[in-house]
């Protein structure tokens, strides 16, 4: 598919209005964000948000507000001081069930048991490399959990 000349400014200032929903959904991630408000938010329609959206990040917007909530449940997963249903509304999720569910599809196993985990696996270890070696995986890759 090739475009026109005259097209390269309109998919510059859609790009730029899906970096401006993405940094939003980076900063509000706890917030009660759906595609509808992120798309109004850059006058843009919902599907139109959504298409442009997954052709440029490779995902929905949805599924990258997950991760974003994830990867801040497991953060405060591994400092052990909240339950995992004070993580789930403390990142902004209302379903402790779509959390746990969201949460097991892309880290590979459930939060009660990556809480117990993640304490053992990163005991002293830096914040920083702790966050980076336990990034969740997007797109439900994350490989099952074996039980040996």
């Amino acid at each position: 598919m090739t475009s026109s000349s005259g097209d390269a400014p309109h998919h510059l200032r859609d790009l730029a209005r899906l970096r401006r929903v993405r940094d939003r959904i980076d900063r509000e991630y706890a917030q009660p964000l759906d595609v509808e408000a992120l798309a109004r938010g850059v006058h843009m329609s919902a599907g139109h948000l959504s298409r442009e959206f997954r052709r440029a990040y490779g995902e929905s917007p949805y599924s990258y507000l997950m991760t974003r909530r994830i990867e801040r449940a497991m953060a405060l997963l591994r400092r052990g001081d909240l339950s995992v249903t004070e993580v789930c509304f403390e990142v902004g999720c209302s379903s402790l069930g779509t959390f746990s569910t969201r949460f097991t599809e892309l880290v590979g196993m459930p939060p009660s048991l990556y809480r117990q985990e993640a304490a053992r696996a990163t005991a002293g270890l830096p914040s920083c490399v702790a966050k980076q070696v336990t990034r969740p995986v997007r797109n439900r890759e994350a490989p099952p959990l074996r039980r040996d």
